[in-house]
């Protein structure tokens, strides 16, 4: 087949698996279990650093990044961020392509995922674009319990009241939220950071899969890491697949003992 735009060659994959992929291909390449995964997904420079030149991962990001950003997105049933990467990355209503809507419609599937917003201080506007341009009312996951600041948000959201690890004081409980959002229905979690968060849930060893792009960019400075903790915490992760396009690798890992 003649390569698409921002052509993607499967290097590691499922048997059978070769050469340029369309996008039917990369949806199965990157097919959830079928009991769901919580997923983590980032960018990264060769370097390690989680933010391009410009203090943002979206600097780093390339043609074969974005077009497989979308599809982990036209999978996922909630796209869940931290409330800071929101404002970093200038999140807004969280809506997927004409070609997402539609393909997740023919299979009986809401045309947008949720968009999920973790706050620990419940630092939000309500008045947000995050809020009033989504398409599907947002979760607010928070560990925060006061009614009076709960009740805007419960106006334009659902709100998920998270209790903290009872290890790690001042944190959510990862695995709790795991559990609350499978009981909304949500079994295919697609998280797209930032670093704190990821440092979190890697701390609690509460994901399933990473998928991390490797920009082919060198950074240097001071960069931080695409996880971010005072806690070491090593997972062994076995590789599922490796897929190149234009010195971009996007590569996908599941924990060698999943969770789901």
């Amino acid at each position: 087949m003649n390569a698409p735009s921002a052509a993607i060659r499967s290097l590691l994959g499922p048997e059978g698996e070769h050469g340029w992929l369309d996008d039917e291909q990369l949806l199965a390449h990157y097919a959830y279990p079928a009991n769901g995964a919580f997923r983590l997904n980032f960018v990264a420079s060769v370097d390690g650093a989680a933010t391009g030149g410009d203090g943002r991962s979206g600097s780093l990001g390339t043609a074969a990044d974005h077009r497989v950003f979308e599809l982990l997105r036209r999978l996922a049933d909630l796209v869940l961020v931290g409330a800071g990467t929101l404002r970093d990355e200038g999140y807004v209503g969280l809506r997927v392509s004409e070609a997402s809507v539609a393909w997740r419609e023919a299979r009986g599937r809401p045309a947008h995922p949720t968009l999920g917003i973790v706050s620990s201080r419940l630092a939000l506007d309500p008045k947000h674009e995050m809020f009033a341009d989504a398409p599907v009312p947002p979760i607010v996951v928070t560990p925060v319990s006061d009614p009076e600041r709960l009740a805007p948000f419960r106006e334009v959201a659902t709100v998920l009241t998270v209790p903290e690890h009872p290890d790690r004081p001042g944190t959510l409980d990862v695995t709790e939220l795991r559990a609350m959002l499978r009981e909304l229905g949500h079994s295919e979690v697609l998280c797209e950071g930032g670093p704190t968060l990821f440092g979190e849930i890697n701390a609690q060893g509460a994901f399933d899969e990473l998928c991390l792009t490797v920009s082919p960019a060198l950074v240097g400075g001071q960069e931080g890491r695409i996880a971010h903790s005072e806690t070491l915490a090593q997972h062994p992760l076995a590789l599922a697949g490796v897929l190149e396009c234009d010195h971009t690798l996007l590569l996908h890992y599941r924990r060698s003992a999943g969770l789901s």
